[in-house]
C-alpha cells in the first residue's frame, strides 16, 4: 500500500532508511541535511554532497535520474559522487529515494511530481 499522495510504500521507506544510513548518510547526513556549505566548492572545485531532505535540488530531478545518479554516481553530471550500481539494485535505489522523499514537504513533493510526470510525457 502506498503512502497517501506518494508513489512509494511505507515498507519502501523503512527499507530505504536502513540502506540510506549504510550507504548515503556518511556524505548526505544521517537526516538528509548534508552540510550548510553544500553550495560552496572545495579547493579542488568540487561541490559537497547536497541535502536530500527537500532543501536542495534533488527534487528538480525525475525518479529515473535520481535512480541513475545513485547507480552511476555523479560523474555524468560533473560531480564526484561514486556510483552504487554494483551494490544497490533498482529496488534498493527506489527504497532510498522513497526514504529521502518522505522527508520532503507536500509542496516540494508536488513540485517534484510535476517534473517527474513531464519527464515521462
Amino acid at each position: 500500500m502506498t503512502v497517501p499522495g506518494r508513489w512509494y510504500s511505507a515498507q519502501q521507506v523503512e527499507a530505504g532508511a536502513v540502506l540510506y544510513q549504510a550507504h548515503c548518510a556518511v556524505c548526505h547526513g544521517a537526516d538528509g541535511s548534508a552540510t550548510a556549505e553544500w553550495r560552496t566548492p572545495d579547493p579542488a572545485g568540487n561541490y559537497p554532497p547536497p541535502p536530500l531532505n527537500g532543501t536542495a535540488h534533488a527534487w528538480h530531478h525525475p525518479l529515473e535520474v535520481l535512480s541513475d545518479t545513485i547507480a552511476e554516481g555523479g560523474a555524468p553530471f560533473g560531480g564526484v559522487m561514486p556510483g552504487f550500481g554494483a551494490l544497490l539494485g533498482e529496488s534498493d535505489r527506489l527504497a532510498i529515494i522513497a526514504w529521502f522523499q518522505s522527508l520532503w514537504s507536500d509542496e516540494i513533493y508536488r513540485r517534484w511530481e510535476d517534473i517527474d510526470r513531464q519527464s515521462r510525457e
